[in-house]
């Protein structure tokens, strides 16, 4: 299961009723980002919460692809905003602090920890198999992305 699987939105039953409609709690789940998407009825949420919730969609809904917002881009510059968090020396409680902060979306620390080491562990592998094809600079620009993730 991908992390973003296990990203959730923060008062959730606040949030639908303002909307006046129900919403599925996961983040990224098909008619969460049908109307974040499509921006209907947001005006009915207050100005904090219509902030944030503007902010989610201008930075991860954002692209030119036919598909948006199926295509995929919004997990991955998601998963791309973790990594910088953590890339920023953060632990796993404070990036789901920040989340919460930045976008009204929340993880469990220990699914955001275990999406931190499974990407070591493949981090692990890439390093193991660029070593195996004789790329020593890949090899060791691997190893230094694994420890800072790992640290």
């Amino acid at each position: 299961m991908a992390i973003t699987d296990k990203i959730y939105i923060k008062n959730h039953q606040q949030l639908s009723s303002q909307l006046e409609t129900s919403i599925p709690k996961g983040a990224f789940k098909g008619a969460t980002l049908d109307i974040l998407f499509q921006g209907e009825g947001l005006e009915k949420l207050d100005d904090a919460t219509q902030e944030r919730v503007l902010d989610f969609s201008s930075d991860f809904l954002d692209c030119g692809c036919d598909n948006n917002p199926y295509c995929g881009c919004p997990e991955r510059k998601f998963i791309q905003y973790l990594l910088e968090l953590r890339a920023q020396g953060m632990g796993p409680d404070a990036i789901v602090d920040v989340m919460s902060d930045d976008y009204l979306v929340y993880a469990y620390p220990g699914d955001v920890l275990s999406f931190l080491d499974n990407g070591v562990r493949t981090l692990e592998a890439a390093e193991g198999l660029a070593g195996v094809d004789g790329a020593d600079e890949k090899q060791d620009e691997i190893r230094q992305t694994k420890q800072n993730l790992a640290r």
